[in-house]
């Protein structure tokens, strides 16, 4: 089962239990798939999985951003608003590579480029990203990529 079909599935589900949360997170996403579809120019041809997962990595990256800004503005209602949505998206997510697993992925995508330094940091990073797409945190990543290069 793809992505956009797993979601239409728990939609027409959340619909049906009347989930306000889920059914609106799970509205917002098919949205921004559908703008994204519209954006590539194909409104007939449905988004792969790959582009779905990229929408679905976007709209958790808003829901990441918006929880540290509402934290920090002292809006614990709407934070926790967030957290929820973050949560439903979250599920659809593949399972996450644990910090170790992160490491050794990143000491071995470093390894050819240790002798050019912090000038490989974006070919590494995207080498890092694009292979693991979904199952690494961006930011993560870029910490310990650059540690690891200017380490040398």
């Amino acid at each position: 089962m793809s992505i956009a079909e797993r979601i239409e599935k728990d939609y027409v589900e959340a619909y049906k239990h009347k989930e306000k949360t889920r059914l609106e997170t799970l509205r917002l996403l098919k949205t921004a798939a559908k703008n994204r579809q519209v954006e590539l120019m194909q409104s007939l041809v449905p988004l792969s999985d790959d582009e779905y997962m990229s929408v679905l990595l976007k709209q958790v990256k808003q829901r990441q951003e918006s929880i540290e800004l509402y934290r920090g503005a002292g809006r614990d209602d709407l934070a926790d608003k967030e957290q929820a949505e973050l949560v439903i998206l979250q599920e659809y997510l593949p399972k996450q590579l644990t910090e170790e697993e992160v490491m050794a992925v990143i000491e071995e995508a470093c390894a050819p480029y240790l002798s050019e330094g912090m000038k490989a940091m974006g070919k590494v990073i995207k080498s890092v990203m694009d292979k693991y797409k979904g199952q690494v945190d961006g930011k993560l990543v870029s910490e310990a990529v650059k540690a690891r290069l200017q380490k040398g």
